[in-house]
Parts: C-alpha cells; structure tokens; sequence
C-alpha cells in the first residue's frame, strides 16, 4: 500500500488533495469534457458549447458550471450555484431518511422476570407508555429459570399487569403464550 509522500514522489507532485466526495459532481475546471451541451441558470438550453466558453458563460453570471451527465452525448452542464445544489440535495436525503424511519416504526422489547421487584416493573411501564405514544409497539417477553418452569401462571400474571398498566395507552395484539422457556406479549398503541 502506497503512503501519501510515495504516491506524491511518484506522480511527481503533479497532484493535490481535495476533500471531494464520491457523490460530488465535477464542476468548473475539473469538468474533463471538450463539448457539452450547456443548461442556463433558468433551465433554458443555451446549446452545444466548448468547455471555454461555457465556463465564461458560468462565471460571467457569478455561478458554477456542474456537469450533470458525462455519459451524454453530448455531455450535460448546467450552470448554477453549486453550494446552494448540495445544500438541498442533503436537505432532501435528511429528510427522506426522517420519513422512512417514520414509517417504519420499531418495536421496543422489555424482559421481565416472575421475581421483579415493584420499582423495576414502574419503570418498565413508564418506558414503555413514552415508546407507546410515539407509535412504535412493545414486547413484553418473560423467561422462566428452572423450576419456575412449573408456574408459568404467575408469569402470565406479571404480563397481563403489564398490559393492564398500559391499557390507556396500548391494545394487546398479541396474547402472552409460551414458547419454550419464553413467554411473549407484543402491545399495540391505540389508535
């Protein structure tokens, strides 16, 4: 593996380092294309220029020239504010992450045990009754050590007090049942 000072003896010096991103689009000088067909600042088509005169275009309006598709024929450009461009596009991708973690809303999962002490289980239902009310769901899951195994009541006890706490708030949308040596309720927010 190449180190910063040998790639730089190698190629001579004859690069700098840039903090571009892989997702950056290529703009001004760094556009690598002789003609382009060239987009104005209002999304009128100016028509196919060299590389020269479309970048006098761009900077005698005061903006960059951002080549859009390189794999045109010919190559698309247009000119605009490029800072402005990215700005929205990371506004845009923020907020359509924000609405995909929206809709997908997660299920939060609380274990309990026969023994839990009354401080424990308050603190479970306050917990759980915030992650209600944002909208997300709730398992309530119990596992039973050793002998505890031969009451399994008294854990169906501890979850239906789980679910009678939250009954403001939540719907059991599924009932508490044993599997194995676990038994799991999931709660639904009321609509």
């Amino acid at each position: 593996m190449h180190t910063l000072r040998s790639l730089f003896d190698l190629y001579g010096g004859a690069f700098t380092i840039a903090n571009v991103r892989k997702d950056d689009l290529p703009i001004n000088e760094n556009i690598r294309v002789n003609q382009l067909m060239v987009i104005g600042p209002n999304g009128e088509q100016l028509g196919t220029k060299n590389i020269e005169d479309a970048l006098t275009l761009a900077s005698y309006s005061g903006l960059d020239l951002v080549l859009m598709s390189g794999n045109a024929t010919p190559a698309v450009a247009k000119i605009m504010d490029y800072n402005k461009y990215r700005y929205e596009k990371q506004k845009k991708t923020k907020e359509a992450l924000k609405n995909q973690r929206a809709s997908t809303k997660e299920t939060k999962e609380y274990q309990f045990s026969v023994t839990i002490d009354v401080g424990d289980f308050n603190i479970r239902v306050k917990n759980a009754k915030e992650y209600l009310i944002k909208g997300h769901k709730i398992k309530a899951s119990l596992r039973f050590k050793g002998r505890q195994m031969a009451h399994t009541d008294l854990g169906k006890n501890v979850l239906d007090r789980f679910a009678a706490a939250l009954e403001d708030v939540a719907t059991v949308e599924t009932v508490p049942k044993l599997d194995g040596r676990t038994m799991t309720m999931i709660l639904a927010p009321k609509k």
